[in-house]
């Protein structure tokens, strides 16, 4: 296509290959920062996105795009992590950095805040890493803005098990970040 101006733009594949294009266009930072949070390690993080991708350019091909294409990712990553983590046998590739955001390191904490934050992130990525699995992914995505039923059908639960997790998960985090704080 021409432009106004005599520029030319590319326009992008149709089809499947157009649909996952513009679907990795859209969603590619989101996935990934779910996927190192997940793995705590950002080169199986970026596998298990491409693993994603790829699942995602097969059932296009294959005339099965998802209509909700944010969720499927999600859903595809999580089961991907989980499976991961189900294979591997340290805790320590669980939760990498949580806690911290785009925003860190833009503006210059004191020593102290910044310490004060380090040890928050730690503790809560140790509270995190003691959780199950499942627990750590639904507040996960919970975290990511995804519904209950949403979350429950991605982990395989029912709508009012996985309502039940959530609490039980959310209030031993909040119980362990508090008793930190007396510490």
């Amino acid at each position: 296509l021409e432009q106004l101006d005599g520029s030319t733009i590319r326009q992008p594949p149709r089809g499947p290959d157009g649909f996952v294009a513009s679907t990795y266009d859209a969603h590619p930072a989101q996935v990934y920062a779910f996927l190192v949070r997940s793995t705590r390690d950002p080169s199986t993080a970026e596998d298990l996105l491409q693993e994603t991708f790829l699942r995602l350019t097969t059932e296009a091909r294959a005339g099965r795009a998802p209509d909700q294409v944010r969720a499927w990712l999600f859903r595809v990553a999580s089961n991907l992590a989980i499976s991961r983590a189900r294979r591997e046998s340290t805790a320590t590739t669980w939760m990498g950095r949580y806690g911290q955001s785009e925003h860190d390191g833009m503006v210059m904490d004191s020593p102290e805040s910044a310490a004060i934050r380090r040890e928050r992130t730690e503790t809560l990525e140790r509270v995190l890493g003691d959780l199950p699995d499942e627990a750590r992914v639904a507040l996960l995505l919970a975290a990511h803005g995804f519904k209950g039923e949403e979350i429950a059908e991605t982990i395989g639960r029912s709508h009012g098990a996985t309502r039940s997790m959530l609490l039980r998960a959310r209030l031993r985090v909040r119980d362990e970040l508090l008793a930190e704080d007396v510490r």
